[in-house]
């Protein structure tokens, strides 16, 4: 399975997503895209297999992913500060890769009915859900 883990801004919560599928999800292909060099570096430190930086890298691989994990912010337009343009957010949202999205309140984004959790509650899900979705 190809997994696409794109962030922004500092790269944390890429970098801790990474390192969970790191311990948990062995045999994962793991393609980490910042959206700056900053949150690459952060990323690719973690232990991603691959990693770019940028709006075109991040476009050029949505097709590519079979997963795709970030915070909810990337399918939305100038989240993240700006970071996340309406390019980056309409090619992750075309994409027929499957989502997975972390919420945080940090985009200005509040999701109704998603029980509050720490980030990094939400990353600790992100394994089993990979494992549910090889099953299917």
């Amino acid at each position: 399975m190809r997994v696409l883990v794109i962030d922004g801004m500092g790269g944390g919560l890429g970098k801790a997503v990474v390192e969970r599928l790191r311990q948990e999800a062995a045999g994962y292909s793991i393609l980490a895209i910042g959206t700056n060099a900053i949150a690459t570096s952060a990323m690719h430190k973690a232990g991603a297999d691959q990693s770019a930086t940028g709006e075109n890298a991040i476009i050029y691989n949505c097709d590519r992913a079979d997963v795709i994990v970030g915070t909810v912010g990337i399918v939305m337009a100038n989240s993240m500060l700006g970071e996340i343009s309406s390019r980056i957010a309409e090619t992750v949202s075309s994409s027929d890769a499957v989502k997975v999205l972390i919420p945080t309140s940090k985009c200005n984004a509040f999701i109704a009915g998603v029980k509050e959790q720490t980030t990094a509650q939400y990353i600790d899900e992100i394994p089993y859900i990979l494992k549910r979705l090889e099953t299917n």
